[in-house]
């Protein structure tokens, strides 16, 4: 019998967007993160492991944050960029807030069904797309550093579509989990050593957490 291989995703929302009081719709826009808390990359920074693959996604706020958990601390030796892993895509609401998208009726259809409605515009998404893009690219990457630690500073929604894949849940169930800034959320991929893409089982480790040992 093959000997059972873990493969450890190490998954961790980017800091808080550079006035994130405003409540915008930030999506797939490229603003600066706010890296100032310094005690938040110092809490999480001595809980990340040495050794790891790095993935970010091409945006600002993505990278940024890795800096600044470097300059906490943490090793990054070896990195890659995933575009697939970015947030969701807003279309014309895009850097918006909420009133300022309005009561219309595309914003009604979208809160009666936030899994699956799409915003207006070119190239927008509903949270249930994301989850179809994140979702084989995990299993992907899993496949690609079996038996390795993965760190992957990404977004709520990629975030919540990796717990998506890992427990089962449906794009309405995974949208209900509330991902914090610069948190970490643990998951495991159990296989073996001849696994193919996707054969195998997922741990949850922890889910969203701010400074606790893994």
């Amino acid at each position: 019998m093959d000997s059972a291989v873990v493969t450890r995703w190490w998954w961790v929302r980017h800091a808080p967007v550079v006035d994130a009081h405003l409540g915008r719709l930030s999506g797939q826009a490229d603003v600066d993160a706010n890296v100032t808390d310094l005690k938040s990359f110092e809490s999480l920074a001595p809980h990340l492991p040495k050794g790891a693959v790095w993935v970010l996604t091409h945006l600002k706020r993505s990278q940024q944050t890795a800096h600044a958990l470097c300059r906490a601390g943490a090793e990054r030796t070896n990195v890659r960029v995933e575009q697939v892993f970015v947030e969701q895509a807003f279309g014309d609401w895009t850097n918006k807030t909420w009133n300022e998208v309005g009561v219309t009726d595309q914003a009604q259809a979208f809160w009666n069904d936030p899994a699956h409605e799409r915003p207006p515009g070119d190239g927008a998404e509903s949270f249930d797309d994301v989850c179809r893009r994140v979702a084989p690219r995990i299993d992907q990457i899993t496949h690609e550093y079996l038996g390795r630690d993965i760190v992957c500073i990404a977004h709520a929604g990629s975030i919540r579509a990796a717990v998506a894949l890992a427990l089962a849940l449906t794009p309405e169930q995974a949208l209900a989990l509330d991902v914090k800034n610069t948190a970490l959320t643990r998951l495991d991929f159990i296989s073996n050593e001849a696994n193919l893409i996707g054969q195998g089982s997922w741990r949850v480790v922890g889910l969203n957490q701010l400074g606790v040992t893994t």
